[in-house]
């Protein structure tokens, strides 16, 4: 089997309710199977996938992910036949890292043990990309303590590059006390 490059999966990888999960199109594509055959799969072992394993997206966070999907979420006619792969016929699931190992049990095939020990090796990659980007933190914050404040300016500088931005939260309608 070709190896599948580590940056492809970690681009599949995405944070909802605040875990790192993978959409079973992605998964499904990764398998080599159609998303149809390994949602069936998932749904004839549904007892192996609680919610803290998968969940299915709702219509709002399907909007907010939208421009990441090359296929638009508009509900379909009950009439009118769907150009396949231009809708979304049903919401997607969501797999946390637990709901992909428990995958690979449910489709028992060679591609899928390789692929999922290719996925859970980028899950620990992540996990310590993360570990090592707090030990840094905490590592300047302890030179810091050591340091006069003469170094506060580069500390400051140091703490800003690694800290993303909070960005402004937006006021939306009508405020009684702003001017027009």
């Amino acid at each position: 089997m070709k190896i599948i490059p580590q940056e492809i999966i970690q681009n599949k990888i995405f944070i909802i309710r605040g875990k790192k999960v993978m959409f079973d199109r992605d998964l499904a594509q990764l398998y080599g199977v159609e998303t149809k055959a390994l949602n069936q799969a998932v749904k004839r072992n549904i007892e192996r996938f609680p919610e803290d394993f998968m969940f299915r997206l709702s219509k709002a966070e399907m909007e907010g992910l939208k421009s990441q999907f090359a296929i638009s979420n508009s509900l379909r006619s009950q009439f009118v036949t769907l150009k396949r792969g231009q809708h979304l016929k049903y919401l997607p699931y969501a797999f946390t890292e637990y709901g992909i190992l428990m995958l690979s049990s449910v489709l028992n095939s060679k591609r899928a043990i390789q692929v999922n020990i290719q996925i859970m090796r980028t899950f620990s990659k992540l996990r310590d990309m993360l570990a090592s980007h707090v030990e840094l933190k905490r590592k300047i914050e302890d030179m810091e303590k050591e340091y006069d404040y003469q170094f506060k300016v580069v500390f400051d500088t140091i703490k800003k590059t690694i800290t993303p931005p909070k960005k402004a939260k937006k006021f939306i309608g009508f405020h009684p006390h702003q001017k027009t």
